[in-house]
């Protein structure tokens, strides 16, 4: 059943007037829709805004487990490996909140430098620092601490796959959209 055409614009109209037109949030004239109508798909990545969803509520339990674990065992560590454990659990933190900003408005706002910045983060920091935590036998790894640390680690490669697919998408329809507004 087929809606009547007059609720069918009232409809279309309250979703442009109301719930934003794509080419009026990101300040597109009338002109370029022209050009631009024929590709308005939506790029952001939906494996990866679940992903740091779900990263997002994990992180404090996974905080709040690590800092417990690295209170009881650190009478045991000797004296270079608490300054590392505590450095590293700072850096992860502060990592952490910077790059699940990042891909949030890197992934639904659509932007380039955003997102990249997240797939940096996660790639040269972030990975490398929770590896070091789960492999590295010499700081006491107790058993709640591998476990949160293997589902981070899993959180952060299947957020890194994701985002360089998403990443390679919205950079060739960038591109592609550079070209066509060469023309006009």
């Amino acid at each position: 059943m087929e809606l009547p055409e007059t609720i069918r614009k009232r409809l279309e109209g309250f979703s442009r007037n109301v719930l934003f037109d794509q080419t009026r949030m990101w300040g597109f004239s009338k002109e370029n829709d022209a050009v631009l109508s024929h590709d308005k798909r939506v790029l952001s990545s939906l494996p990866l805004q679940m992903s740091l969803y779900f990263n997002m509520w994990f992180f404090p339990l996974w905080w709040i487990s690590e800092t417990v674990m690295l209170h009881f065992k650190y009478p045991f560590l000797s004296d270079y490996y608490k300054f590392i454990l505590v450095t590293v659990l700072l850096l992860m933190t502060l990592f952490e909140g910077i790059r699940l900003y990042l891909g949030y408005m890197g992934n639904l706002q659509e932007k380039v430098p955003e997102l990249a910045g997240f797939w940096l983060l996660s790639i040269l920091l972030q990975f490398p620092l929770i590896l070091f935590q789960l492999f590295n036998e010499a700081i006491l790894i107790q058993p709640l601490e591998r476990g949160v640390h293997i589902v981070l680690a899993i959180f952060i490669l299947t957020q890194a796959v994701a985002g360089f697919l998403a990443l390679r998408d919205m950079v060739s329809h960038t591109a592609s959209q550079f070209h066509l507004r060469q023309f006009d």
